[in-house]
Parts: C-alpha cells; sequence; structure tokens
C-alpha cells in the first residue's frame, strides 16, 4: 500500500513540513487547494506554490476543491504533478478536463464524498486512473475517520473488477483506522503524521498495518 502525506494540518510551516517529508520513505506529498468556494475556506496562493515546492523531491498529488479546475491547470503544470483529483461537479467539462490531464500525462483522478453515491459516478470509471475516497468531510484537516467508509470501499472494488482504476482512501487515516481499508492501493494521512515530531516513525507504524 502507497503511503502519501497531507501537510494541511502540521506543528511547522508549509515548507519546513514538506522539506521533513520529503527526508522520509513516504511514497508522495497530497496537496489540497481549497479556493473559498467548495470547501468554504481558502488556503493556497497559485502564484506561492512553486516557491514552497521548488525544493520537493516526491511526487505531487493534488486535489482540487475549487470552482472550476481547469482555469488552474496551466499554473499547476508548473509543479509537474503526478496526478490531480477532480471532484466533476466543479468543473463544466469534467469528461474534458480528464482528457487534458491524460494528454499531460498526469494521472486522472475523480473524488467521492461520504455522502455522495458511488454509482453517480460509474460512466466516469472507464476513464480514470484513480479514485480518491474521502473518509471524512473534505476541507478541513483532523477529521475522524467515516466508519461506513469499510463497505464503500468494498463497494468501489467490486467496481474495480471491471475498470482500470487504483484507490485511495483519504481522511482520518492513523495506525488504528488504516487496518479498515488494507485493501485501497493507497492512503492519504495528514494530522496523524504532521502533528507528530517523527513523521518517519509515524509512516512505518501504518506501513506495519497495511
Amino acid at each position: 500500500m502507497k503511503i502519501t502525506v497531507s501537510y494541511i494540518n502540521s506543528l511547522y510551516d508549509q515548507k519546513k513540513t514538506i522539506d521533513l517529508i520529503n527526508e522520509t520513505s513516504a511514497d508522495a506529498i497530497h496537496v489540497d487547494l481549497m479556493d473559498g468556494i467548495y470547501a468554504g475556506t481558502k488556503n493556497f496562493d497559485i502564484n506561492h506554490l512553486p516557491e514552497i515546492f521548488k525544493d520537493n523531491r516526491k511526487p505531487i498529488d493534488i486535489h482540487m476543491m475549487v470552482n472550476r479546475p481547469s482555469g488552474y491547470l496551466n499554473d499547476l503544470l508548473k509543479l509537474k504533478p503526478n496526478c490531480i483529483y477532480i471532484h466533476p461537479s466543479t468543473e463544466p467539462s469534467a469528461f474534458g478536463l480528464l482528457n487534458e490531464l491524460n494528454n499531460y500525462e498526469i494521472l486522472r483522478g475523480l473524488v467521492i464524498n461520504p455522502d455522495e453515491e458511488l454509482s453517480a459516478f460509474s460512466h466516469y470509471f472507464p476513464y480514470i486512473d484513480r479514485v480518491l475516497l474521502m473518509s471524512v468531510v473534505p476541507g478541513k484537516g483532523g477529521q475522524k475517520f467515516i466508519d461506513s467508509t469499510k463497505e464503500r470501499l468494498q463497494e468501489l472494488i467490486n467496481y474495480k473488477k471491471d475498470n482500470n482504476f487504483e484507490i485511495y482512501i483519504d481522511g482520518g487515516i492513523n495506525n488504528e483506522t488504516i487496518k479498515d481499508v488494507i485493501n485501497a492501493d493507497g492512503v492519504i494521512s495528514g494530522s496523524y503524521i504532521c502533528m507528530s515530531k517523527d513523521f518517519e516513525s509515524r509512516i512505518n507504524s501504518l506501513k506495519i498495518k497495511s
């Protein structure tokens, strides 16, 4: 299982947190971008991102909690992202954006919130590389893992059998809750790792359980 680290909640500032993640065995860094419209708060300046990530050595996965994510694509290309996750409801031409990501050889990610039916997204499944299954309400770090995620993961695995996508779980992941999602391809863990003074120890505790 892949372990991706989100820095939205940390003991340190953004730059130092990203530097510390780069010193660990984490598989990637997860970037939550909120414009204040979709998730209620704004947490980034698009012009500052290249500076924050200038020394980064890890693959970057970006979760776009913004209205019209296509409008940010040209700026995000500077970060050379590995994967970009979108909420289809935020983009008038979601299929068009997914196709554009594919043209840039960026993994096409789809986000499904806890209150959304998986079946409502099935028409996207043949055209994506990853599903980010939210196990908390998106937009705020430190939330408790939603127990129903276990059943939703199994349902999503059934869809995966006929399609070619990975499943990542995001929200409330720690050394206990990871046991409920061991059949996923990867997890996003934020507070559990970054609110600790020993990032590598926390990452290893997740790898042992998975």
